[in-house]
């Protein structure tokens, strides 16, 4: 080995909690947030990928099934997977760390690579690098950040994984250092499993194979693989390359209180903002704003646009993100800090202008846009189907421009829900209805399903046709908001299709068929 791959690897443990715990101020509320101390896991395709200290504590492992991780902790906080939140936390930690040394390769969220060589030199040693750096990530609240310097990537991570705080591994020391490890730690459970069950447990007793019998049976992969259990990894670590500066900041001083103020003062910065981007040949389809004030309060929003911003519609952005909105409390204090940053860019040439005129989807849209800087931003809505069983939540109400995920997503399994085809007319507040046997009573529904007697009249007009009950039943643990109710399809004389809900013993009608 040469001095080239001499790697120093920082290591973040439990970053997926990290992440979460860091970033949950800004995108869960008050009342779902979790505590550092409290048993968490970030479980993804029903295992567990990730947990905390406390939940490891209490008998929770990385790889476990979601049901076996609850059953040994009764109190653990299970938290989905999320690998655009793990990027974006770990975007600052990168961030940081360009600040002191040039170089830096992320490996996954993290975990993050340094060529030592240069990093030694101005520091006055490996050690002193590594220990300054780690040191750095501690300043910002990462505590358990742990660094490991060796030959090579693959030895380094695994210096840093038994580091408390670092390890170093001497040059040339590679396979000594990594002799016992279990060959699960090269990451390809199927090999691992297949070693073990030739009794090949540790890294040493891999690099002991005749390298040319590994490569008849396990091909490029298997040999590359022991290489590495034998400490011959020539890798060194590649340095990113930052992209473009694209976020703009504007700091107030004194901080101003009234948001037409503050929006007047931005427009600066927004024409800038906008100007780095099409310098680089981009255009902003979405757009992150941070707003702080002098009492400490922090608002941050992702604003959507259908088409692109310009600075106009960025300042539109951030007088809105100061006005009371159901979405969030208003900030209350003077406005001292306001951060503009890209959420979402696209390549500039694929929203050139016509060259003669606009078309009316341009047109409509700068009339919704001046209605919305006049009137506020939720003066235009865009409606939207959800999912759901009943038809009026199926029902999404967005501001025009922003992509607001519904309150119930299609994508999941609504049981009792309606299928095609569904009523061309949903009313909103759902008509009471008299449905009647054929002796004149109302019709009801027994505890079976069955009805008392088949329809005959709706709101006295002839029933020519009917189908159902289906019945929907909701939320049957919690009294207070549990339904049990029946629908029906009725088609009276005159053609007109009904669908009706038996509920509560009342009929009502919920929607119309064309």
């Amino acid at each position: 080995m040469t001095l080239d791959t001499r790697t120093i690897m920082l290591w973040l443990p439990d970053w997926p909690i990290t992440a979460h715990l860091r970033t949950q101020a800004l995108e869960v509320p008050q009342a779902e947030r979790t505590l550092p101390d409290e048993p968490l896991a970030i479980v993804h395709a029903g295992a567990v990928v990730a947990c905390s200290a406390a939940a490891r504590a209490e008998g929770v492992a990385r790889g476990q099934r979601r049901r076996d991780a609850q059953a040994a902790c009764a109190r653990l906080r299970l938290i989905p997977f999320d690998a655009a939140r793990d990027e974006r936390a770990f975007h600052g930690v990168l961030t940081h760390l360009e600040d002191l040394v040039p170089g830096v390769q992320p490996l996954r969220p993290g975990l993050a690579a340094i060529r030592a060589r240069g990093p030694a030199r101005f520091y006055g040693g490996e050690a002193e690098a590594a220990e300054a750096l780690r040191a750095a990530l501690v300043g910002i609240g990462l505590d358990e950040a742990r660094a490991g310097i060796a030959d090579g990537l693959f030895t380094a991570e695994q210096a840093a994984r038994a580091a408390h705080p670092l390890a170093i591994v001497p040059p040339g020391r590679s396979a000594e250092f990594l002799a016992p490890l279990p060959v699960t730690v090269l990451g390809d459970d199927d090999l691992a499993l297949l070693l073990a069950r030739l009794g090949v447990k540790t890294l040493r007793e891999f690099a002991a194979l005749d390298a040319q019998r590994v490569h008849e049976r396990f091909g490029p992969r298997g040999l590359r693989l022991r290489s590495l259990a034998a400490g011959a990894d020539s890798r060194v670590a590649a340095p990113r390359i930052p992209p473009p500066e694209l976020m703009r900041e504007l700091v107030l001083e004194p901080a101003l209180e009234l948001a037409e103020q503050v929006a007047f003062a931005v427009r600066q910065t927004a024409e800038s903002f906008c100007e780095g981007i099409r310098a680089e040949r981009l255009v902003c389809t979405a757009v992150r704003i941070t707003v702080e004030t002098d009492r400490g309060e922090r608002s941050e929003r992702v604003w959507q646009h259908p088409t692109s911003f310009d600075a106009a519609g960025v300042v539109d952005r951030v007088r809105w993100q100061l006005q009371p909105s159901a979405r969030e409390a208003p900030v209350e204090g003077g406005v001292s800090r306001i951060q503009i940053e890209p959420e979402a860019v696209d390549d500039g040439a694929a929203h050139q202008p016509a060259l003669i005129g606009q078309g009316p989807d341009e047109r409509s849209h700068h009339a919704m846009t001046r209605v919305q800087a006049v009137l506020g931003h939720r003066a235009v809505l865009t409606p939207s189907l959800g999912g759901g069983r009943w038809s009026a939540e199926r029902e999404g109400l967005a501001p025009w421009g922003d992509v607001a995920p519904p309150e119930h997503p299609r994508d999941r399994p609504w049981p009792g829900s309606l299928p095609v085809p569904l009523p061309s007319e949903v009313f909103r507040d759902p008509h009471p209805a008299r449905v009647l046997g054929g002796g004149g009573e109302m019709i009801s529904v027994d505890e079976r399903g069955f009805v008392t007697d088949p329809p005959a009249t709706i709101d006295g007009l002839a029933v020519t046709a009917w189908a159902g009950p289906w019945p929907v039943i909701e939320r049957t643990w919690d009294p207070r908001r549990a339904r049990r109710a029946h629908r029906f399809q009725l088609v009276d004389a005159r053609g007109t299709a009904w669908l009706a809900v038996f509920e509560n013993d009342v009929w009502w009608l919920e929607g119309r068929y064309s």
